[in-house]
C-alpha cells in the first residue's frame, strides 16, 4: 500500500492536559493493530500560553475535574495519574518533543513527558528537567538544549494553533482522521479522549473507502 493510501490521524494535544496522556494507550494500541496503514501526527496547542495564567493545583476547577473525571477515566484505561503539584507552561516541552522527533525518538520523549508530569509531577515546563528527562531516554542533551535555547520550533507551534483554529479546536485532544494526502478540514474529527472502539471504527470506515 503506498503512502497515499494510508489513513492519517493529525492529534492535537498538551503535555499539561491529562485527557491527552488518558488517549496516548488508545493510538499506541491502534498504532499496533493497523501498522504502517496508520500515519499518526501529533501537533502542538497549548491550552493556556502566554499571557493566560496557569491553573492552581489546588483549586476547585483542577481539584473537580480530577476527582469526577480524569481519576475515573484513568482507571478504566488501567492508568495511574495524579494530579500534580505545578501547573507549568508547555511550550518547551513541545520544543523538546520536535527537536526529539527530528532525532528519531519522538514517540519515547512524547511518552516520558506525559509519563514524567502526570506520574512524577515533574516541572516540564523548566529547561534543566526537561533536559534530565532527556538523559534517562539517552537522548543527546546537548542538541536539545541548543534547540530549546534558541526556540528552534517556535514557529511550527505556532503553525499547529493556527491550523487548530482554522479547524475551530477549542479543546484537545482533538483528532482528524483522513486519507493522507486529504486536507484536514475534510477529515473526520473527534473531540476528547475518545475511547478505542470509536477512534478504530472511524479509522477502518475511511479504511474501506480505499477499496
Amino acid at each position: 500500500m503506498s503512502r497515499d493510501q494510508r489513513i492519517a490521524i493529525d492529534i492535537w494535544s498538551d503535555y499539561v492536559c491529562p485527557f491527552c496522556y488518558l488517549e496516548l494507550p488508545v493510538v499506541e494500541k491502534l498504532k499496533r493493530e493497523f501498522g504502517d496503514r496508520v500515519v499518526v501526527t501529533w501537533r502542538a496547542f497549548e491550552l493556556r500560553p502566554e499571557p493566560a495564567p496557569t491553573l492552581q493545583p489546588q483549586g476547585k476547577y483542577l481539584q473537580d475535574t480530577w476527582e469526577r473525571l480524569v481519576y475515573p477515566m484513568a482507571r478504566d484505561r488501567g492508568m495511574t495519574l495524579r494530579l500534580p503539584p505545578v501547573q507549568p507552561r508547555s511550550r518547551m516541552a513541545f520544543e523538546a518533543a520536535m527537536h526529539a522527533r527530528e532525532v528519531n525518538a519522538f514517540d519515547i520523549m512524547h511518552a516520558g513527558l506525559f509519563r514524567a508530569f502526570f506520574e512524577h509531577g515533574k516541572d516540564i515546563g523548566d529547561m534543566s528537567t526537561l533536559l534530565a528527562i532527556a538523559a534517562t531516554l539517552e537522548i543527546d542533551a546537548g542538541p536539545l538544549q541548543d534547540a530549546l535555547e534558541s526556540e528552534r520550533h517556535a514557529q511550527q507551534i505556532d503553525e499547529d494553533r493556527v491550523l487548530a483554529e482554522e479547524l475551530g479546536m477549542q479543546g484537545v485532544p482533538f483528532l482528524i482522521v483522513r486519507l493522507d494526502g486529504q486536507p484536514c478540514i475534510e477529515g473526520t474529527a473527534l473531540r476528547g479522549a475518545v475511547p478505542y472502539d470509536r477512534l478504530r471504527a472511524v479509522v477502518s470506515s475511511q479504511s474501506v473507502a480505499l477499496h
